[in-house]
């Protein structure tokens, strides 16, 4: 796409110029490129299990619950689910009528009932005729007769929530529809109204599946150049300014709604380099969840490096003063990993075997950077911490990261060029090669 070997190599970090903010200090220490025997028996990624639910309510929506669940802690929780997948207030929420408040006991079929209609399963519910409802209500040995303890509206958000499942069968039994709720069903019941509306976790598959590789590919031939508007020229005056060296896109509807003390986030622009990198993870034993997360990165292309091939996966934008804005196409891959000692075993192999450490470097997977791009949203061993300062607008995120002490600075230049953007910092741990590249290091 560029011409000459220098030019060609600034192509391939595009996305590491695309997210910073650059010092000119001098660089930092190296790595050590260790790498733990393979276990050949992949790690399966933690199922969907009481303790996954709970977890994920608690770090997505802020939910605290323990022991018995009342009707009012419930009605609170359900509400701020809502009003946070529906983008509206709690109060709005309260307003549709989930669930009659009250100092009452809370039944689990009222419970049922209430996010049933919370995810939008009640015109399906009653569709359920008598026979219908009795013959599903029998698996979690309940009998249901017209007229009877149940009504029959309940019975058939009942049979509903079966069927689809929100609750199993088995867990219906076990808990009996007119006992209490207990924490662990009152998060399942929660996560689940977030899954039904698209907003619980988000991935193509996991590393152990056979099909993944394909679906990565898919994934990334469908995805183009992301544009967002108003929000793209305010950080397009920042690079015409020279407030940040670049920026990147993307779009939020890919996030994946991870665990961040079990995720990792792989940042590159070559789409053979992220399946050889799923298959060395297999061939180590590692399995995680695995989501592709489009991503355009943008930098200055200078005017004396020759005119620019533009392609549908790179473009650019000549500016008043010759140069160009470049707008190249890219990917995050974030991997959710079945532990934090599994998520512990990700950098010695990127170091060993995805970062180029020489021109003629062999034994590497292909496309692989001298600084490669990782970074985690929770404290790992190793990591040093940078900042990651973020435009939002709609459902478009900017990111341009820097050095911790250049933050404040950043922010001040974005607020300068448009008051009304929300901007959010934030610290993050990301991989040596890419700090010692943030000070100026280019290898």
């Amino acid at each position: 796409m560029i011409q000459s070997k220098k030019l060609l190599q600034l192509s391939t970090s595009a996305a590491l110029l695309a997210a910073l903010v650059l010092p000119q200090a001098a660089a930092a220490a190296g790595q050590a490129n260790t790498v733990p025997a393979a276990t050949l028996t992949l790690a399966k990624p933690s199922t969907t299990g009481s303790e996954e639910w709970s977890s994920f309510v608690k770090q997505q929506y802020g939910i605290q619950l323990s022991g018995t669940v009342t009707r009012e802690q419930f009605s609170v929780a359900l509400n701020k689910l809502v009003a946070n997948i529906s983008s509206i207030s709690e109060k709005d929420a309260a307003a549709k009528g989930f669930l009659a408040t009250g100092n009452s006991p809370l039944a689990v079929s009222e419970a049922i009932s209430a996010v049933v209609k919370a995810a939008d399963l009640k015109e399906l519910a009653y569709t359920y005729n008598d026979e219908k409802v009795s013959a599903v209500l029998k698996k979690a040995a309940i009998t249901y007769t017209k007229g009877g303890a149940i009504s029959a509206q309940n019975a058939q958000e009942l049979a509903v929530a079966i069927d689809t499942g929100f609750v199993s069968s088995g867990q219906l039994k076990e808990a009996k529809v007119t006992g209490d709720v207990s924490a662990d069903l009152a998060y399942q019941l929660l996560g689940k109204v977030a899954e039904f509306s698209g907003h619980y976790k988000n991935y193509l598959g996991t590393v152990g599946e056979d099909g993944i590789y394909g679906k990565l590919a898919q994934a990334w031939y469908e995805s183009q150049i992301i544009k967002a508007g108003e929000l793209q020229q305010v950080v397009d005056t920042a690079l015409k300014q020279n407030l940040v060296t670049g920026y990147n896109l993307k779009d939020a509807t890919f996030d994946p709604h991870f665990d961040p003390a079990r995720t990792i986030t792989y940042g590159h622009s070559d789409i053979v380099h992220a399946i050889q990198l799923i298959g060395l993870l297999k061939s180590e034993g590692i399995d995680a969840k695995v989501q592709f997360e489009p991503k355009t990165s943008a930098f200055i292309y200078l005017k004396e490096w020759g005119e620019p091939v533009q392609t549908d996966d790179y473009q650019v934008v000549q500016i008043e003063n010759g140069n160009y804005i470049a707008y190249a196409k890219e990917y995050d891959l974030s991997f959710e990993f079945a532990s934090v000692d599994e998520k512990k075993r990700f950098q010695p192999l990127i170091l060993k075997y995805a970062k180029k450490d020489s021109e003629d470097a062999v034994g590497l997977l292909k496309g692989s950077w001298w600084q490669p791009l990782y970074h985690s949203r929770t404290e790992l061993a190793d990591y040093p911490v940078i900042t990651n300062n973020l435009l939002k607008e709609g459902r478009f995120i900017v990111q341009s990261f820097s050095l911790n002490d250049q933050s404040a600075k950043v922010v001040e230049g974005f607020k300068k060029l448009d008051n009304k953007v929300d901007i959010e910092s934030y610290q993050f741990w990301v991989d040596q090669p890419f700090y010692n590249y943030l000070l100026g290091e280019y290898k």
